[in-house]
C-alpha cells in the first residue's frame, strides 16, 4: 500500500478529485494548508499598507492506495492541477505498513 500527498493550487481541486474519480478512486482526505516553495510569497495592500505574505493558501490531497493503483492516481493528479505555472504543487509517495478500518477492525488492503 502506499499514501500520496499531494499539494495543489486551490481552484484546481475539482479539476482534480473529477480526475481521480475518471480513474475510479473516490476516498480522499482535503486539507487546507498554507506554505511556500520557490514562489516565495507576495506583497499585497490593505488599507494603504504593504505588507508580505509568506505563505500561500493550498490544498493538501492524501489518499491511501493499493500499490497497482498508484501510479494511476499519480497521473490523474499531474495532469489536472498543472498549470504550467510556478506554484503547481508536488506529489509524494509514501509507504504505508499497516492500515485499519476502525469500525469492522478489517486490515491493510480490505481497509482501504
Amino acid at each position: 500500500m502506499k499514501k500520496i500527498e499531494a499539494i495543489i493550487k486551490p481552484f484546481k481541486m475539482d479539476d482534480v478529485r473529477e480526475a481521480l474519480a475518471e480513474v475510479g478512486i473516490a476516498g480522499m482526505t482535503v486539507s487546507e494548508v498554507k506554505g511556500f516553495g520557490r514562489q516565495k510569497g507576495h506583497t499585497e495592500l490593505y488599507r494603504g499598507a504593504e505588507y508580505q505574505v509568506d505563505f500561500l493558501p493550498k490544498i493538501k490531497i492524501e489518499l491511501v492506495l493499493e500499490d497497482e493503483r498508484v501510479e494511476q492516481a499519480v497521473e490523474a493528479i499531474q495532469s489536472s492541477a498543472k498549470t504550467g505555472k510556478i506554484g503547481d504543487g508536488k506529489i509524494f509517495v509514501y509507504s504505508v505498513e499497516q492500515a485499519v478500518r476502525i469500525r469492522t477492525g478489517e486490515q491493510n488492503e480490505d481497509a482501504i
